[in-house]
């Protein structure tokens, strides 16, 4: 009966948690006791501007960088005392894809299959069929220092799934990719999403969050300053742009609001402005 609750509640946590989470660097923090949680199955956005702490975040999440302090479960296991166990069911796409430049494409697939523990017949299956799936079939023997930008990315989001992960960690994944290898990467993520994995994605590109995210976290100055369903986010913003209404004054309908506006109201802004201060005249 015991083992059997211990089951029912790992089955039930969250696919990513964190409490407290906080880093520091020579006294500087980036991070400052943070909570997340995201549900198995959902699509989840990360933002924030630029030095905001998405990317410490993130490194912090995947085991690539120590918390100064706090707590991370992914699937229920502890990062800190099982981080090979939680590893084995994770994929990440990091800051700087950090390939390895002297390999071919299918080398590194390889290579990263049987890290995980695949057999060597399937890991050459899986890497056969990623190549042309990305695209790369045909740069399949070229060097990975030979490839450009965006073929970096897929080939760095094929190793990231190559082992069939249930959490999966990307860090700015189009960045660089062509559109039509854009909407190829989209429709392979929003498969894994069907099929119950986990997807944690940061990007400055809001249009495609909107589009794939079904919650939201907005970080700032490393302070989670929202988070909720992207429903919930444009409620609440709209909820506030009302009550900063003048009693008695006349509002005319208000559109739904895009995740840019909602961002921008947020961590501060307005869309399209710029302060007189800053301006640049003569450019006028």
């Amino acid at each position: 009966m015991q083992r059997a609750a211990v089951v029912h509640s790992a089955i039930m946590a969250p696919a990513i948690a964190a409490h407290a989470l906080t880093r520091s660097f020579d006294g500087f923090t980036a991070v400052d006791h943070i909570d997340l949680a995201v549900e198995p199955g959902q699509f989840f956005g990360f933002l924030g501007p630029n030095g905001a702490g998405k990317s410490t975040t993130i490194k912090m999440l995947t085991g690539l960088l120590a918390p100064s302090s706090g707590s991370i479960q992914i699937l229920g296991e502890d990062l800190f005392y099982n981080p090979v166990e939680v590893k084995r069911h994770i994929g990440v796409v990091p800051e700087g894809m950090a390939l390895f430049g002297k390999l071919t494409a299918r080398e590194y697939l390889l290579f990263v299959g049987r890290m995980y523990g695949l057999d060597k017949g399937t890991a050459g299956q899986r890497a056969t069929e990623l190549l042309e799936f990305m695209g790369l079939a045909d740069q399949s023997k070229k060097m990975i220092a030979d490839y450009s930008h965006g073929m970096g990315k897929k080939l760095a989001l094929a190793a990231a799934v190559i082992h069939g992960p249930k959490v999966l960690f990307l860090d700015e994944p189009f960045e660089g990719v062509d559109a039509i290898a854009a909407g190829t990467l989209k429709a392979m993520l929003q498969g894994m999403i069907a099929r119950g994995a986990t997807i944690f994605l940061t990007s400055h590109v809001l249009e495609i969050v909107e589009r794939l995210c079904s919650h939201i976290a907005i970080i700032d100055h490393g302070h989670i300053v929202a988070n909720g369903s992207l429903d919930e986010l444009r409620a609440g913003v709209q909820a506030r742009l009302t009550l900063g209404t003048e009693v008695g004054e006349e509002t005319e309908p208000q559109e739904r609001l895009t995740l840019e506006e909602i961002f921008l109201h947020v961590v501060g802004g307005e869309a399209g402005a710029a302060r007189p201060e800053l301006e640049l005249t003569w450019l006028s």
